[in-house]
């Protein structure tokens, strides 16, 4: 699976060396009765270990992440992170093949892994009395995976069918690509996490054991843990398990800058397997880990009460009081270590321009760069975000995914913890700011159109 997008200096002063007892964050990062009781702790090897104790039933989650996603693919060979998503799964010596799946399914858990820009991370969820060999299981692939020249082309071949699949054959993934490929200039970001087709055929044996060696370490990883566990507990048991396994040279991480954008860029893509037509537009926008204070946050709070479901108001005015769109809506995108995105999209009704369609969807956006949001509207956004957060509390995968990300991007479990209060700081004007910083010049509007390209 591929998805969208740490710095160890900020897990500093909440972190211990092993051998001593792990500390709750700080009492300002578990204000407010909404927020889990978080423990950090380091290993000798410099892995990190953060747990989140969930004690309503005897099960766990664990989360192996690792601070290498597609912006540190090397040029020329897009899709290796990507990539080795998959290898993680084909085996190691003492668990060969796609064994590791049976084993885990056969003790009745649950495993998969997904890949960003930023990060890449692989989760199991298992009985508690079961953890140990997840992680036991983990700790080998981190060091001893199969790089053989037969599991390496097996693999890259699953690849390049799953971009034929997921990407070649769906002209609504071709078209983010190609926006990406627009938006972001010269930042990685404008690459696919799959990688581009002909690059994929590059990866071989030695690329792909140097990109091993540099970059699934145990001092490039945060092992996160939510369940039925204790931190003195995982601290014995991680130590035991992952402590083993040798610290390695990194391949130290590119930082990238972006040069000013001097005008929007537009483009058209026609598909004849195009299902329907759609206007498209995705701004670059500062990220959680860039922005201001409160930045972020009003961008998020835009993006709810702009298009974040049916009662926002692009929805409400495009589809529902104009009739132009069948459906409507943007998103913010901004767990990123760099750039983040503000999308809007819209899908016409038969017999409506994507020129009248976009033209609306502007006037809409224009409404919000003029007068602040009705305080009606906004708190109702507001809270549903919150309420977003209180209902990811029920999920052990879903906790541990909020943190992982966040310290993945360089923030903290403060930053995690105390998000519903900033996003209830965010006021009127706030959202209106954030609004008239969306640039036209640093967007990429796009339509896609059924029919034969002429």
């Amino acid at each position: 699976m591929t998805g969208s997008r740490i710095a160890v200096a900020a897990l500093a002063t909440l972190t211990l060396l092993a051998g001593s007892a792990p500390s709750p964050a700080a009492p300002a990062a578990r204000a407010g009765a909404q927020s889990p009781q978080v423990f950090q702790f380091a290993l000798q090897n410099g892995m990190q270990v953060l747990v989140i104790p969930d004690h309503r039933a005897p099960v766990v989650t664990q989360m192996l992440w690792f601070k290498v996603g597609s912006v540190d693919d090397p040029p020329g060979v897009s899709g290796l992170a990507h990539f080795f998503e998959h290898m993680m799964f084909r085996g190691t010596k003492l668990v060969p093949a796609d064994q590791y799946a049976q084993i885990i399914a056969k003790n009745g858990g649950e495993d998969n892994a997904f890949t960003t820009h930023d990060y890449t991370a692989f989760y199991e969820q298992i009985a508690v009395d079961r953890l140990k060999l997840a992680m036991d299981m983990e700790a080998d692939r981190m060091a001893n995976l199969d790089l053989s020249d037969n599991s390496v082309s097996t693999e890259r071949d699953v690849v390049l069918e799953e971009r034929r699949m997921r990407v070649d054959n769906n002209p609504q993934a071709q078209l983010g690509e190609q926006m990406a490929a627009a938006l972001h200039m010269s930042h990685p970001y404008g690459r696919p996490v799959i990688g581009w087709a002909d690059e994929i055929r590059r990866i071989d044996r030695v690329s792909a054991q140097d990109f091993y060696d540099h970059h699934y370490a145990p001092n490039n990883a945060i092992l996160v843990l939510a369940g039925d566990v204790t931190p003195d507990q995982i601290r014995t048991m991680a130590q035991a398990e992952y402590g083993k396994v040798p610290a390695r040279e990194l391949q130290a991480r590119a930082e990238f800058s972006e040069p000013p954008r001097m005008a929007e860029t537009r483009m058209t893509v026609q598909r004849p397997d195009a299902p329907v037509p759609i206007f498209s537009r995705t701004y670059r926008v500062p990220s959680y880990a860039q922005a201001a204070p409160g930045q972020a946050e009003s961008l998020e709070a835009l993006s709810q009460v702009m298009g974040g479901d049916q009662t926002a108001a692009l929805y409400r005015i495009l589809v529902e009081q104009k009739k132009l769109a069948s459906d409507a809506g943007c998103s913010y995108d901004g767990y990123a270590r760099d750039a983040a995105e503000f999308s809007v999209f819209a899908v016409p009704r038969p017999g409506v321009s994507l020129e009248t369609l976009e033209k609306a969807a502007d006037e809409v956006i224009k409404g919000f760069t003029a007068a602040p949001p009705a305080a009606g509207d906004l708190n109702r956004a507001k809270t549903q975000l919150v309420a977003s957060v209180t209902y990811r509390r029920d999920s052990q995968y879903a906790m541990a995914t909020a943190y992982g990300t966040a310290l993945m991007i360089g923030l903290t479990v403060d930053d995690v913890n105390t998000w519903p209060s900033r996003i209830r700081a965010v006021n009127g004007a706030a959202v209106q700011k954030a609004a008239q910083a969306l640039d036209r010049r640093d967007a990429v509007t796009a339509y896609l159109v059924p029919g034969a390209a002429k």
